[in-house]
């Protein structure tokens, strides 16, 4: 939801073209533009070391933002592009592009494990989740946005597999990924069982067969 969507801070910048951007960047700024939304494109710049955090916590390319830019209403945003320098491959430039509520994107959404109290397989069994895909990459609107997918462990047992297809997605949320059914996450049996249950196995096929022949003093 709207409250879940981070806030990226941004100012109007004085000019345009190469100048103005140098300018910019001599400020410790990132000069860049926002465009679309059925509005005019206005030039901004954002603060270089605030940008490099964000940029290096990953998937900036797939988060979508809520820009705030005084002067200007919030606006949701997700970024379309970014310049760097060829050789420290740091951020010169940024493109923003805004988008409507009925704008579709593809952004990660959280996954939610609830109800493992009533999952006996965890509960008294012993067994351990094993989570493969914390976020999915859904295709969804932008006016609703999910905060979380949700996936229900009552009633799972020992072993069973969850797929993306064994979930109930929010109303028109697609997974980008839509050419195989990939896992979510499994719930395994505690490595202490599954050793218990091997030696077991080696035990029983270590057992020597014996060769029953005739009586002593009879002849086969």
């Amino acid at each position: 939801m709207a409250d879940k969507i981070p806030d990226l801070h941004a100012e109007v910048r004085a000019g345009t073209g190469k100048g103005a951007a140098r300018t910019a960047r001599r400020n410790g700024m990132v000069p860049g533009v926002v465009y679309g939304g059925g509005a005019d494109p206005v030039a901004l710049q954002l603060d270089f070391n605030k940008l490099l955090t964000r940029l290096r916590k990953g998937r900036f390319m797939s988060t979508l933002f809520n820009l705030k830019v005084e002067g200007h209403d919030d606006v949701r945003v997700i970024c379309r592009g970014i310049q760097r320098h060829v050789v420290k491959d740091l951020p010169t430039h940024i493109d923003l592009m805004r988008l409507k509520r009925t704008s579709r994107v593809d952004i990660f959404i959280p996954v939610e494990f609830i109800n493992a109290d009533d999952c006996k397989a965890l509960r008294s069994g012993g067994g351990v989740l094993t989570v493969v895909r914390n976020e999915v990459e859904m295709n969804v609107l932008a006016g609703e946005i999910p905060d979380h997918i949700t996936v229900d462990l009552a009633g799972r047992a020992m072993g069973d597999t969850i797929h993306i297809s064994d979930i109930a997605l929010p109303e028109g949320a697609v997974p980008v990924i839509s050419d195989r059914d990939f896992v979510i996450a499994n719930i395994q049996a505690p490595k202490t069982l599954a050793a218990d249950d091997e030696d077991e196995t080696v035990e029983a096929d270590e057992v020597p067969t014996t060769e029953m022949g005739p009586p002593d003093g009879e002849e086969a």
